[in-house]
């Protein structure tokens, strides 16, 4: 069926070299005619080895395939160093690199439950309500 050994192409177009943010950037339209899909690390991996640059520096992302498969689109970055990438790139892409920590918060019902506590007191009473109710009391 689909061997992930096969060979891809890869075409670029539309490349621009963004020098405000430090970065190169262009569709890429990836041809895999026997396989099913292209991982996005294995592109990334593909593209770094095409433009002489560090894997860790190409962000690939909203990569789409075609009806009836055998060919992606998507949008690719290659940032010239890891400040600008930090700087510019979003958080969520970051995580998905490894470069950022992703930001763990309270589920979305405890957020809920504390904002709805602390709407019932008014004053220095708020701060105390925004924690959990003592069992013992």
């Amino acid at each position: 069926m689909a061997d992930n050994s096969a060979p891809i192409t890869l075409r670029t177009r539309k490349f621009i070299t963004n020098r405000l943010l430090a970065r190169r950037q262009f569709v890429v339209d990836v041809l895999h005619p026997s396989r099913a899909n292209v991982s996005r690390a294995d592109l990334q991996e593909k593209l770094a080895a095409l433009y002489k640059t560090d894997k860790s520096r190409v962000v690939a992302f909203g990569l789409k395939t075609q009806f009836g498969g055998g060919r992606s689109t998507g949008f690719a970055l290659i940032y010239d160093d890891e400040a600008s990438q930090k700087k510019f790139e979003p958080k969520y892409r970051l995580v998905r690199s490894g470069l950022g920590a992703k930001v763990e918060k309270a589920s979305r019902k405890l957020r809920k439950e504390r904002k709805n506590r602390a709407k019932k007191l008014r004053g220095t009473k708020k701060v105390k309500a925004s924690e959990p109710p003592k069992k013992g009391k």
